[in-house]
């Protein structure tokens, strides 16, 4: 019997079998860049100011009868402090903070100075309380602000501000007036909303659970200052759920694996590419937003629907 001759096309050669289909190209997407951190300093520098100005126009040695009754007032002159026993944070007078904008549910409701709401969020009730809100915006704002850009977290700051400012105006129903200055509702909202980044972003995330055990740890210590006298604990609270629904709606990041259309060179299939965003996104964001809208409604009618004392007011920080 003769040797059987293996055809061109069982042999692979030959003029008569297809070329086989180019290997896909191996490409690795440009890493993110950071963003250039500017406004959370400018925010730091501004507070600086405004508290330096504040002292300014409290001049305690003129409003409180003396030199020798406002503390370093040797070496501040004008701007020392008023006496501790008046205010042991070492800062100026509740008239002083009234008089520059803090938030006063009387002076909303009654006197319709709703600007209130944010002007409080820029004062401070004295050094110590200044000193320890700076800090937390030095390292919270900034690596937020490098990883989201100034626009989404200078709107996620003034907004969770807001919303801690309406909840401390809405606890003061029914209760002795407050006074209430700082920007802890605003720095809560960024805890806040690092929590629900966290969440929405879940896939992304390579130590998932250290990273959620980690934040809850050091959003409850922070919570748990809530507790000291005189600290408005709801404006941390409003400003917390503020800032958590908000994340849910401007710090959302594309899936693990996805590639933007500009970064595939050309010949790549791109029939299977991952869309963007998971649906749990989409639906994290639509209940984010709608949540938030009825939250701030909600609030605002509970706020001027009801009626203000007129007892003497005791300062509150934030």
């Amino acid at each position: 019997m003769g040797k059987r001759l293996k055809s061109d096309i069982e042999t692979a050669h030959g003029p008569f079998l297809a070329p086989s289909p180019p290997s896909q190209p191996f490409f690795t997407p440009p890493a993110p860049e950071p963003f250039f951190s500017w406004l959370m300093p400018l925010i730091f520098a501004a507070d600086i100011g405004i508290f330096v100005y504040t002292m300014y126009v409290n001049d305690c040695p003129s409003t409180a009868g003396g030199m020798d009754k406002c503390l370093f007032s040797e070496y501040l002159g004008r701007l020392s402090f008023q006496p501790f026993k008046e205010n042991p944070l070492l800062g100026p007078s509740i008239p002083t903070l009234k008089r520059l904008g803090a938030l006063s549910r009387k002076m909303v409701v009654e006197d319709g100075e709703g600007w209130r709401f944010l002007s409080c969020i820029w004062l401070h009730a004295g050094v110590i309380h200044l000193a320890t809100n700076m800090m937390s915006l030095l390292f919270i704002g900034i690596q937020l602000e490098q990883e989201f850009g100034f626009l989404r977290i200078g709107l996620l700051y003034v907004l969770s501000g807001f919303g801690g400012s309406l909840m401390s105006a809405i606890k003061a129903k029914g209760q002795t007036p407050m006074v209430s200055v700082g920007a802890s509702g605003a720095l809560f909202g960024l805890l806040g909303a690092m929590l629900s980044e966290l969440i929405t972003n879940w896939t992304i995330y390579a130590n998932k659970c250290a990273a959620l055990m980690t934040l809850v740890m050091v959003i409850g210590l922070n919570m748990a200052v809530g507790f000291l006298p005189h600290v408005d604990s709801s404006a941390h609270i409003g400003g917390f759920l503020s800032g958590f629904l908000l994340g849910f709606i401007l710090l959302v990041r594309p899936q693990y694996g996805y590639v933007s259309r500009r970064h595939i060179p050309p010949g790549f299939d791109t029939k299977h590419r991952k869309p963007k965003h998971k649906c749990f996104q989409y639906l994290l964001w639509v209940i984010a937003l709608v949540s938030l809208l009825l939250g701030y409604s909600m609030g605002l009618d509970k706020l001027y629907g009801g009626h203000t004392l007129q007892n003497n007011p005791v300062q509150s920080i934030t």
